[in-house]
């Protein structure tokens, strides 16, 4: 028995699968061979206005569109829609054959009804699947198998004809339908092994030769690859097993240019003449990567950069300069153990390094645009969650011009390794799941951003799994990538071939792996884009259109902003964990500077000077210097240079001739000199600075003697935070980004303008007016994020049970003799009515109670009952832990009943010991607000590191840390002076 077909080519059917009559698809769990996949559904109606009939043989897979529509679906005519396959037979077959269907996504699940010759021969309701509302034939999965036994009697000799309708639901999205002999659904296929011969033959002819990095990994976040674990420097976070290669695909060629095994290559980047690789090198017995060229044939190795810091990912610019990231920046992951990596540039002898960008967070994979822009991923998070903002912005290649490019508005994937697609507009990329994926590993994907930055549906991922690395694009139809040992072939329809397999004897180490695969050919250099910097210049300038015109501001009216508030994002010297402890409760992982405020004209313009290089963010102030719109990101001016916006969050497809009519005013005088406050500190600090004001309009009323309203505002510490601070924030009196994925609030709803403590202090609770100076200090407090201390020497220290790479094993209690013994307690005494879930108290003082420790709900009634206010350290009779169980008569609270009569009872006393405990050893370690307080010794270890502190200096000697800390960050100031030489 046969079926009729003619040979076609791609993307026709493949050769059908074993004891198959025919496969439409390719059973690889993946739509891309239909059609549609470009249109996507919202292009159906136009592109398929026929009921679809798809005859075997003569038909081409992009004759079958990847989804099949509904009654659901509006966008197709909101009906039951017919697919129709026609197939020739030679004669009626002697036993049952099964349709197979292989399904990748099913929405509202709808009714299938499968007709053979004019007859029903099944009905099934299917199962919803991922169920994604953007239908995207890229999506992938484990196929839903659906099976339906076809009775040989329902076949006949010549043609057939086998419809498939769906009716009473939404859509479904096809991998493959089969008919076949075999009842089992297909085998799932990786690779298309044939690819490799397409490929040779067509997009690499040409190009066969392949430079390509060998070296083991780490496994770690998609940044922790260099440098070493804050807490212990000897825990490198390199691998070994270093090679660079290249492979002649073609012949097979294998040739090592660099061999060494204690050493760690990677990031080639191949000359615009083809003849010279540029490579980061870690040489073995050394720890710092540094940037390396060697010529293609393996002559001259040459050292372009040296000192203590990484270089990595280099990338040439069109200007006869480098691009690369490097550690040179000073600052550690604000949410990791491990440094950062920022844009740097030098010369292509390695002289003349200049700092680009002042992120306190990583940049990664710069690499030049067609237009001679540089593309690179920049992670941030300001007053918003750590882990889904990473996505890509441009810059010029002298640091100008800052801005998105794709992202950072819809949260989620880490955009990374992009470059530009010969022969289109669009980029190749690495999409990273999530939070990202060791080594950048991710799907190969493709994105187009003529429909702006925001737009989901222009980046669209290509291969089916997210196992991939470091794309080259050859034109839209043809990448290669890296995945573990292997280098691959991949095509637009996601198909995928193995064209290298690293030798065995290279793999020894374990988990070593292939990477950054490059084309050896020579290429075009890219636009050059004329310098605007001036480097005589610390400053540069900012030039705002109208602070009314954007989204989101509705509300505001003409004339109501006064002032921008300019804040300056401080760089973290050092981290531990990676949570926001104890700068915040869920809140910022940031401290912030004050740096002042500049006026903001009738028509809403502003023009301003600004310190140059540095991590800034605007909040647009009313007549009360309070915040209406704060920024949620950060924006970095170059030296010398001019930055101009046209709004607040405004739509970044709009141009300045669309929004504007007139000519601001304020580009009519001189720019502004930021007006700093007198007075108050620009960094505050909980415990010194907003701790007085309570104590002068709160504590009277919120003490642990007159508790009105159950609040507590006194400065007692707790075992992470004081009272006062955990109670403002559980109770919702601060109003800060948390550790959300959201951006762009309505107005005031971030910050002094919307702060329910700030209405309180300024008139709006039982009479209390606060001061002029202590509202000022109130409000520059919340409008920095509201942090605990004032001091990144806080980090990692003088908590119990406070956090060290996610754990809380930082004086952690529950092993400790008044701890245990205070267990028999909490089980006789308490737990009859505290067993439930949400009634949980503490019973140790590092005990969560089962709340995140960085993303708790602020509506969790845990909250009111955590180890943080139940627990006094300061003065531990007056814990919440022991009042709410002792009776009124003895001076608690009998909140509880009384289950302790008095003092004198012994578990009473066992209590107070547990809690005594605590304060001891609080006493003993030190927090940042005691007097007596030292720092980490990692912490004095990177000061000494930065040049702050001498290298004679002792962890244990006494130090003004927040002096030591103000002395770090401006050396990190962008001062005038001769360009740097290779090597500082």
């Amino acid at each position: 028995m046969e079926v009729s077909a003619v040979p076609e080519k791609p993307p026709a059917a493949s050769t059908p699968p074993p004891d198959t009559l025919f496969c439409i698809g390719k059973p690889d769990a993946s739509a891309m061979e239909f059609g549609l996949t470009a249109e996507r559904w919202q292009g159906y109606a136009k592109a398929f206005p026929n009921p679809i009939v798809f005859t075997v043989g003569k038909s081409k897979l992009t004759d079958w569109p990847y989804i099949h529509p509904s009654n659901h679906d509006s966008w197709a005519g909101g009906k039951a829609h017919a697919f129709t396959i026609k197939f020739n037979l030679d004669k009626p077959p002697q036993q049952n054959l099964h349709l197979l269907l292989g399904l990748t996504d099913v929405f509202t699940p709808p009714e299938l009804v499968v007709n053979l010759n004019g007859r029903d021969i099944a009905k099934r309701r299917l199962q919803k699947g991922k169920g994604q509302s953007n239908a995207s034939p890229e999506e992938s999965a484990r196929p839903l198998s659906l099976v339906f036994t076809v009775p040989k009697g329902a076949l006949q000799a010549g043609e057939n004809s086998l419809c498939l309708t769906l009716r009473d639901g939404s859509w479904m999205i096809y991998d493959y339908v089969a008919l076949s002999t075999d009842a089992k659904p297909l085998k799932i296929q990786d690779e298309t092994p044939e690819l490799a011969q397409e490929f040779l033959r067509g997009p690499l002819a040409g190009a066969e030769e392949i430079v390509f990095a060998v070296r083991s990994i780490i496994q770690e976040h998609w940044y922790a690859n260099f440098g070493y674990f804050s807490p212990d420097a000897n825990k490198k976070l390199y691998g070994k097993a270093g090679r660079l290669c290249k492979v002649n695909l073609k012949t097979g060629k294998l040739t090592t240019l660099v061999d060494d095994p204690e050493g760690s290559v990677r990031d080639p980047a191949v000359h615009y003449d083809g003849r010279v690789i540029i490579f980061s090198y870690r040489k073995g017995g050394t720890e710092t990567y540094h940037l390396y060229t060697i010529n293609a044939d393996g002559s001259g190795l040459r050292q372009l950069t040296d000192g203590i810091y990484d270089d990595i990912e280099p990338a040439w610019l069109p200007d006869g300069g480098i691009v690369f990231v490097s550690a040179r920046g000073k600052r550690w992951v604000n949410c990791w153990l491990t440094q950062v990596a920022n844009i740097f540039r030098c010369d292509a002898d390695g002289r003349n390094i200049r700092q680009l960008s002042a992120n306190l967070e990583h940049d990664n994979t710069p690499w030049p645009l067609p237009d001679g822009r540089i593309a690179y991923m920049r992670w941030e998070y300001v007053d918003r969650n750590q882990v889904n903002y990473h996505h890509l912005w441009t810059m010029n290649p002298d640091g100008t011009a800052q801005t998105i490019y794709f992202g950072n508005m819809n949260p989620g994937g880490v955009y990374i390794d992009a470059k530009p697609i010969p022969g289109s507009d669009l980029v190749a990329l690495i999409n990273s799941p999530g939070h990202g994926q060791t080594e950048h590993m991710g799907h190969v994907a493709t994105m187009d951003v003529s429909a702006g930055p925001d737009n989901l549906p222009s980046l669209r991922n290509v291969t089916r799994r997210a196992d991939y690395r470091d794309v080259w694009a050859f034109s839209p139809d043809a990448f290669i990538a890296a995945r573990d040992n292997r280098l691959m072939a991949i095509n637009a329809r996601g198909q995928v071939a193995t064209l290298f397999t690293l030798p065995e004897e290279f793999c020894k180490e374990p988990n070593t792996w292939l990477h950054e695969p490059r084309p050896i050919v020579k290429r075009e250099r890219e636009l050059i884009i004329p310098s605007r910097v001036d480097l005589a210049q610390p400053v540069g300038r900012y030039m705002l259109d109208n602070v009314y015109f954007g989204r989101n501001v509705s509300g505001i009216q003409p004339g109501e902003i006064k002032k921008l508030l300019i804040v300056e994002s401080l760089p973290k010297p050092v981290n531990f964990t990676g949570g926001m402890d104890p700068m915040s409760y869920a809140g910022t992982f940031t401290l912030e500077r004050v740096l002042g405020t500049v006026p903001v004209e009738p028509d809403g313009s502003a023009y301003f000077e600004a310190p140059a290089l540095r991590s800034l963010l605007f909040v647009a102030l009313d007549e009360k210097d309070r915040a209406v719109k704060r920024m949620q990101s950060f924006t970095t001016v170059a030296p010398g240079e001019t930055l101009g916006c046209i709004g607040c969050h405004e739509h970044r497809t709009l141009t300045q001739q669309v929004c504007m009519a007139r000519r601001p005013s304020a580009v009519a005088r001189a720019a502004s000199k930021i007006e700093p406050f007198a007075g108050v500190p620009d960094i505050p600090d909980f415990p010194r600075d907003i701790q007085p004001v309570l104590d002068r309009n709160c504590v009277k009323c919120h003490d642990y003697d007159k508790r009105e309203g159950g609040i507590i505002l006194t400065g007692d510490r707790g075992p992470m935070f004081s009272h006062s601070f955990y109670t403002l924030t559980v109770w919702k009196q601060i109003a800060d980004g948390r550790n959300l994925a959201r951006s762009n609030y309505t107005p005031r709803s971030l910050g002094s303008g919307g702060s329910e403590l700030m209405k309180k202090l300024e008139g709006g609770h039982h009479g209390v007016k606060a001061s002029p100076r202590d509202l000022l200090m109130v409000r520059l407090w919340l409008d920095c994020g509201a942090p605990y201390p004032g001091t990144y020497a806080a980090l990692g220290c003088g908590m119990i049970g406070g956090y060290q790479q996610n754990k809380p094993v930082l004086e952690n209690d529950q092993e400790w003799p008044t701890t245990v013994a205070g267990q028999k307690v909490f089980a006789n005494r308490c737990a009859s009515c505290h067993s439930a879930e949400m009634k949980r108290v503490p019973r140790t003082l590092s005990d969560e109670i089962g709340l995140s420790f960085w993303t708790p709900s602020m509506d969790d009634p845990r909250l009111k009952h955590n180890r943080h206010i139940v627990f006094n350290l300061t003065r531990p009779e007056k814990s919440l832990a022991l009042l709410a169980p002792l009776a009124k008569t003895a001076g608690g609270y009998g909140t509880c009943g009384a289950v302790f009569g008095g003092k004198d009872d012994p578990d009473y006393r066992t209590l107070l010991a547990m809690v005594e405990g605590g304060k001891k050893r609080l006493d003993e370690v030190k927090r940042f607000d005691m007097p007596g307080f030292r720092p980490r010794e990692e912490w004095v270890r990177e000061m000494i590191r930065y040049g702050i502190l001498p290298a004679s200096t002792k962890p244990d000697a006494p130090m003004d840390v927040y002096e030591i800390e103000r002395r770090y960050w401006k050396s990190l100031w962008y001062e005038p002076s001769p360009p740097l030489a290779a090597g500082q």
